[in-house]
């Protein structure tokens, strides 16, 4: 037979346990990411090959999280974050005393596959949750992440000593390492299985029946490019951002963290309490689609105000954290609709793909942004960027509707 849900455990305290894990995780990767360009040179490594121990991450995380998700299926969500976990603590350690940038990049994209595993912690919270109070709780994980990273980068930045070497920057990967035991301590103590060990007789899908699954889900597979479509936008501003405000305000490290940090501040006010309520009134694509639209107007604020008040720099983390609110509310409903989508037992698969879909975006918008920056003008990555967030919205819509004709039990839609 095949897996089934077991009946939830009390919730509350399963999210409880879920929000500390996500916290502790991502304030171990907000301590590393800020360090990593100058610790590649202590390896003395060229910027390209400090950049590639960034997409290499991402591309670890690509590969990973639909095989994780499908396996959380399986085996059950427990283990599957117990394993990542400690090949995330694994990882770090191994980054801390590694000896040429080569290895450096080779560990970041181990570190990347165990940190895949995003989907199976939105498979657990999709398990212990009634339908309509999904994106709420998957808000709060949403606000777990926001505020990981909001204090992950200044606690690196307290513990980093550059005057040391080499060491001054290991001490935060041994704290980040640390963390993400401490996390592996809380999952095995504190957090129940949320569900039942599939029968190991029962057939495995194939490696590529998720994607088959999606493809033919008019829910799922809108949704994934939404998700497809958006971060690339959304990863293309996030790397070009430092470059543009220096070109646009002179600005250096200091400005772009703190705005990045009133980014995280609005992300988790939104996510931690706004983005459940606001589904429950007006439905998850109808959020979902206002919040893509709201993060591209916000992109486009930005080009203009740099025009027309070229001194008034002070707006700048103003109306990004205008467009933080749209962008704070499309991650929990995308989850939200996927999990609503599809049955128990595939959930996990389909949140994997849709990680995957985000690392992908991850990988390939910095690219394209980095070259419409330098090749056509620094304010092309923010208007492609926002333009992207069109047809973005409008799929949003779609599987809104393709969403509700499923609910209303109309026959079988096969996908358009």
């Amino acid at each position: 037979m095949t897996s089934a849900a077991l009946p939830p455990p009390p919730s509350r305290s399963a999210l409880f346990v879920l929000f500390g894990v996500v916290f502790i995780n991502l304030v171990g990767f907000g301590i590393v990411i800020p360090l990593l360009p100058f610790y590649g040179q202590t390896l003395d490594a060229p910027p390209w090959q400090v950049a590639l121990m960034f997409s290499a991450y991402s591309l670890g995380q690509f590969v990973a999280e639909p095989f994780w998700g499908r396996l959380s299926d399986r085996i059950g969500r427990k283990p599957v974050l117990l394993i990542t976990i400690v090949a995330n603590a694994l990882g770090y350690l191994a980054l801390a005393f590694v000896p040429n940038i080569w290895l450096a990049i080779a560990v970041r994209l181990f570190t990347g596959l165990g940190a895949g595993n995003i989907s199976t912690v939105q498979g657990y919270v999709a398990d212990v949750t009634p339908p309509e109070q999904r994106a709420g709780r998957m808000g709060l994980i949403g606000a777990a992440f926001g505020l990981g990273f909001i204090v992950g980068p200044a606690l690196g930045g307290l513990l980093t000593r550059p005057d040391l070497g080499a060491l001054g920057y290991q001490l935060p990967i041994f704290v980040a390492a640390g963390l993400c035991g401490l996390a592996a301590i809380g999952i095995a103590v504190l957090l129940k299985e949320s569900r039942v060990r599939a029968d190991p007789a029962a057939a495995r899908p194939p490696f590529l029946g998720g994607v088959h699954d999606a493809v033919a889900n008019p829910v799922v597979s809108r949704v994934l490019l939404v998700t497809l479509i958006y971060m690339a936008g959304f990863s293309g501003m996030e790397s070009t951002f430092g470059f543009w405000t220096e070109a646009r305000y002179g600005w250096g490290a200091r400005e772009v963290g703190l705005s990045f940090m009133a980014v995280g501040v609005v992300s988790v006010i939104c996510q931690g309490f706004l983005a459940g309520r606001l589904a429950r009134r007006f439905g998850e694509a109808r959020v979902l689609a206002v919040g893509c639209l709201v993060f591209g107007a916000g992109l486009i604020g930005q080009v203009v105000a740099s025009r027309l008040l070229p001194d008034a720099d002070y707006l700048v983390p103003v109306i990004m954290a205008a467009g933080a609110f749209g962008m704070a509310v499309t991650m929990p409903n995308i989850s939200s609709l996927i999990s609503r989508s599809v049955d128990p037992d595939r959930q996990g698969a389909m949140l994997g793909l849709n990680m995957a879909a985000s690392s992908a975006a991850r990988i390939f918008g910095p690219m394209a942004a980095g070259a419409l920056f330098s090749g056509v003008g620094h304010d092309w990555p923010y208007l492609i960027g926002a333009a992207l967030t069109i047809p973005a919205a409008m799929m949003a819509i779609n599987a809104g509707k393709a969403f509700r004709r499923r609910q209303a039990g109309a026959a079988p839609i096969v996908a358009a």
